[in-house]
């Protein structure tokens, strides 16, 4: 009925025969002699009713006769054939011709007379016909079947009609379905903490804690007929089917929020990192995708789910806060690779993100003396302009050793050969790397970095020392110079540089700092590093720090703890951070966004003291960052369309984040 009643008011002959009918009703009620003009009237409309249906047959023929001309024994096939079809205008829609069986599949037992195709099967479309297709790209849902519809589209007089025909293969969807549905899904599940959560534990207590992890994993995995198994001290393996994923997506992979608030020993909770591997075309890469997965996830700071499929990457939680996990020995094994790998480059580039700042010159000047102390020739790319760590840059190059290092990309892709070796330092992501030309140009990459991985990351390179829980890139060189230099060889300007990316990074050792960063900072201090030139080194001018304070002056509080601050003009780069940085000095706030443009972006800055991840919110919006420290830039936006995708992302991220969390200590 509800389909019936537009189509009754549409212009169209039927129409005019409903309000002819009506004319004719009421001149026979309007007078005494009106009965006669009345029928007179009725006589009329049944010569219209059966002219029009002898010209509808005589067009019908006519058209098949064109179609008969057009391909010898087409007429025959179209009559004859067994399978539903149905002629229609592609400009109007209107049903022309249907053969008996298609008005059996229609469900429908009156003629077509004017009907439209959509008004007999409102699911299908002939945009593919008019895009020169023979087959519809999906099948077309009629009653309780699947029908795939193929046809033409050819010329008739004045006008375009399409032939079609119906097959029915609703057997064949539903084995497709059945056989998709089936389909295996490996999944690694991972207990993320292991060592620090059983330290200092008996044999007894670390057996409770471990059957207690034990029993949450497979109640959660009994939910379905899958099969799991424990295959090391801290890794499960868990094969299930397709159709059992939807539930587990549904529900979060609720396992990580089960086993972080009901298991915990020695102050800590327990957290878990899943990795999912599916769509794959054969198991082995299902597999495949499950391990690039459990990889994203530790790359990520753990305490998440990530799904890798045939288009990407999903991820699910991540909220929990990192905790330091990353050892001596791994850093003593990342630097002898290092080492190794520089003695095979016939020179090195150092490359970091666009808009360059002090941790990434300062990881470049880490690296730069540990190419020096390996005999190699090396160079920074940067660009001069462009960046936000100019006094550093131009303390460097007042040094002999610097005089010539910081260069163009231009000039490095001219020098480049096949054995160049390049260090990517304080970025995973190409798209936002200096010159993802130099990036294409090596065959030999290294990534430092301490970011958390986005979906999008440097893939295949020959070493990466990638660690999310430290709390610059910074920190991780000046640990590998402990293993690779000579402290006599170490400039006091690379010290400077180094310790001046761990106080910024970390904002002066009050956020993201373990005990690692402490170590690091030490080293530094000890083998020349002076504070007070780190401190002049962060200064910033009068007009930026005026800068700052004005968008702090405009900053509110948008959820409990979250304050949002936002300006239409053009800021400066470094004064939107260090607004989001300041807003963070204010009681009661352990969160803070900034936005602000700058040319044709708008740049966001996101900062976090307390257990918001600013990371997991800006990467919704295509940014990305760590847990503490995240940013985002949106080209062509205004900032008022920002900060309400801004609002939407953190509502969603709060709606999410069911579980309480506790401050890193």
């Amino acid at each position: 009925m509800n389909r019936k009643l537009p189509r009754i008011f549409q212009p169209s002959m039927r129409l005019y025969f409903i309000f002819l009918i009506a004319f004719a009703i009421a001149t026979f009620f309007a007078g005494k002699y009106n009965w006669i003009l009345s029928g007179i009237e009725a006589l009329v409309l049944v010569f219209l009713v059966i002219h029009l249906r002898v010209t509808s047959k005589k067009q019908t023929a006519k058209l098949l006769d064109y179609l008969e001309s057009m391909s010898d024994g087409l007429d025959t096939t179209v009559r004859d054939t067994p399978l539903p079809v149905v002629i229609y205008n592609t400009e109007t829609g209107e049903i022309v011709w249907s053969n008996e069986k298609f008005i059996e599949i229609s469900g429908l037992r009156e003629a077509f007379f004017e009907l439209r195709i959509v008004d007999v099967v409102p699911e299908y479309t002939g945009d593919w016909l008019l895009d020169g297709k023979n087959e519809c790209p999906d099948t077309v849902s009629v009653g309780d079947k699947e029908y795939r519809v193929y046809g033409n589209v050819v010329r008739s007089e004045r006008e375009y009609v399409a032939t079609t025909y119906w097959v029915d293969v609703t057997d064949y969807v539903q084995i497709s379905e059945d056989h998709a549905a089936s389909r295996p899904v490996f999944a690694m599940i991972l207990l993320d903490n292991y060592d620090e959560l059983l330290r200092g534990m008996s044999e007894k207590e670390k057996s409770a804690i471990l059957s207690n992890i034990d029993d949450k994993i497979s109640a959660w995995a009994g939910q379905t007929s899958g099969y799991l198994c424990k295959y090391d001290r801290d890794r499960y393996f868990f094969l299930f089917e397709e159709h059992e994923y939807n539930s587990f997506a549904e529900d979060k992979f609720s396992l990580l929020d089960s086993a972080h608030m009901d298991v915990g020993a020695n102050g800590l909770h327990a957290t878990l990192s899943i990795g999912i591997g599916k769509d794959g075309a054969t198991p082995g890469e299902n597999y495949r995708f499950a391990n690039l997965s459990i990889e994203m996830a530790l790359s990520r700071g753990g305490d998440q789910a990530v799904v890798r499929n045939k288009y990407g990457f999903e991820y699910f939680g991540g909220h929990a806060l990192q905790i330091e996990t990353r050892t001596t020995v791994k850093s003593r094994t990342m630097a002898s690779a290092f080492w190794e790998l520089l003695g095979d480059a016939s020179n090195v580039f150092i490359i970091s993100h666009k808009f360059a700042d002090y941790d990434s010159i300062g990881a470049a000047a880490g690296v730069c003396c540990i190419a020096r102390a390996r005999n190699k020739p090396v160079h920074v790319v940067v660009d001069k302009e462009k960046n936000l760590a100019r006094n550093l840059i131009e303390m460097l190059s007042g040094t002999p050793e610097y005089r010539d290092v910081f260069i163009t990309d231009q000039k490095a892709i001219l020098e480049a050969d096949s054995k160049s070796l390049l260090v990517v330092v304080d970025t995973n992501r190409p798209e936002i790397i200096e010159s993802e030309t130099m990036l294409l140009s090596c065959s030999r990459v290294a990534v430092i970095d301490h970011h958390q991985r986005a979906s999008e990351y440097i893939e295949n390179a020959a070493f990466s020392f990638h660690d999310p829980y430290a709390s610059s890139t910074s920190e991780l060189v000046t640990e590998m110079m402990q293993y690779l230099v000579d402290n006599t060889s170490i400039l006091r300007e690379e010290t400077n540089a180094l310790l001046t990316g761990i106080v910024l990074d970390t904002k002066g050792f009050s956020i993201n700092a373990g005990s690692s960063t402490f170590d690091a900072a030490a080293f530094l201090r000890r083998i020349g590093a002076d504070m007070t030139i780190v401190k002049k080194l962060l200064q910033t001018d009068f007009a930026t720090a005026t800068a700052r304070y004005a968008l702090m002056c405009v900053a509110s509080i948008y959820k409990d703890g979250i304050a949002i601050a936002s300006s239409d003009e053009t800021q400066h780069k470094i004064s939107i951070p260090q607004a989001a940085d300041e807003l963070l000095g204010i009681e009661g706030v352990h969160t803070s966004f900034v936005a602000a443009k700058i040319g044709e972006e708008v740049i966001v800055s996101g900062r976090s003291i307390g257990s918001v991840n600013v990371q997991l919110i800006l990467e919704t919006l295509g940014g990305g960052g760590s847990h503490s420290t995240a940013g985002l830039q949106v080209r062509g936006a205004d900032v008022e369309h920002v900060i309400d995708d801004l609002k939407k992302a953190i509502d969603e991220y709060l709606a999410l984040d069911k579980k309480p969390q506790k401050d890193k200590k």
